[in-house]
């Protein structure tokens, strides 16, 4: 095992359980006082802004964005719906997501299902892996929803390590989970998946469907096309991935489609243990590496 990273630990803080409902289910501290609590009506967000009711829209911002002017019912004149007028306020989802999350401090991004229940391994897997991640100083990044994305973030929760959820506007409102200290919704994909690769040293993919499969392949593209560079990705549940890895060994590098190295790029294991060791070792070689380009660019004596 290595060292603990370089950048100090933040903060331990005391933590409570989350409050409960009279039925003892944990209630999110972020829903407790919306109006939408107990009223039984359906709501979701469009950005952040709360919508119930008739203002329920059946489409996204993705949605209305990617689909031509005829197939979305607008009238080509409407400018607040225009893509110039888009433009701005993909900007300003930009601005919002780098001022919220430039303080961050070292972080890891934990990504898999939704649909996990509490009751499966795999989510205690995840709840050790935002555990042991807290407890080695980094925060912890998912997609803010349930299933492997609460565990993640639960487990940080539990030794008071900083847990940040990056939600997303959908057609079915999930909302963010209860573990979050720090939220925020964006109505852009592409928007959020930058979030996910500026702010952190590393992905853990746990089990997940065609989100976890595009945070996945969308990072080792950028690795291996030297986007990112010291990027570690780590594959948990090796029964579950060992399909994948396969078909990536026998059928794209057979076939010539990636480079025989192009599978280091990936670490399998099923170890929370191992899983943090490859961040914090991947870390320390940045900081290494980084301090030597730091004298390369500035020897002794400041001279150039």
């Amino acid at each position: 095992m290595t060292s603990t990273p370089e950048t100090p630990t933040p903060e331990r803080q005391t933590r409570t359980d989350p409050p409960a409902d009279a039925s003892g289910q944990p209630v999110s501290p972020a829903h407790s006082a919306s109006p939408s609590s107990g009223s039984g009506q359906p709501f979701r967000h469009k950005g952040p802004i709360l919508l119930r009711g008739r203002e329920l829209h059946r489409s996204t911002s993705d949605q209305r964005f990617l689909e031509p002017e005829v197939l979305a019912g607008r009238e080509p004149g409407d400018f607040t719906r225009s893509d110039p007028w888009r433009v701005l306020r993909i900007q300003s989802e930009f601005v919002d997501g780098f001022d919220t999350l430039a303080r961050l401090g070292p972080a890891i991004s934990v990504f898999g299902s939704a649909r996990t229940p509490e009751s499966s391994q795999d989510y205690s897997m995840g709840r050790a892996v935002g555990r042991q991640l807290g407890e080695a100083g980094y925060a912890v990044i998912t997609g803010g929803g349930p299933g492997i994305m609460e565990a993640a973030n639960r487990g940080a929760h539990d030794v008071g390590a900083r847990s940040v959820g990056l939600g997303i506007e959908l057609p079915h409102e999930q909302g963010l989970n209860q573990y979050i200290d720090l939220g925020i919704n964006f109505r852009y994909f592409f928007v959020r998946k930058t979030m996910f690769a500026k702010y952190s040293q590393g992905f853990i993919v746990l089990p997940g469907g065609f989100g976890t499969l595009d945070e996945l392949f969308e990072s080792l593209t950028l690795v291996q096309t030297s986007k990112m560079t010291r990027f570690p990705v780590v594959l948990m549940g090796t029964a579950f991935w060992a399909p994948l890895v396969d078909w990536i060994k026998n059928t794209l590098v057979s076939e010539g489609m990636i480079s025989a190295g192009d599978v280091d790029l990936l670490c399998v294991t099923d170890s929370p243990e191992e899983a943090v060791a490859v961040m914090r070792e991947a870390h320390e070689r940045r900081s290494h590496e980084q301090h030597h380009l730091d004298l390369d660019e500035f020897p002794e004596g400041g001279q150039r």
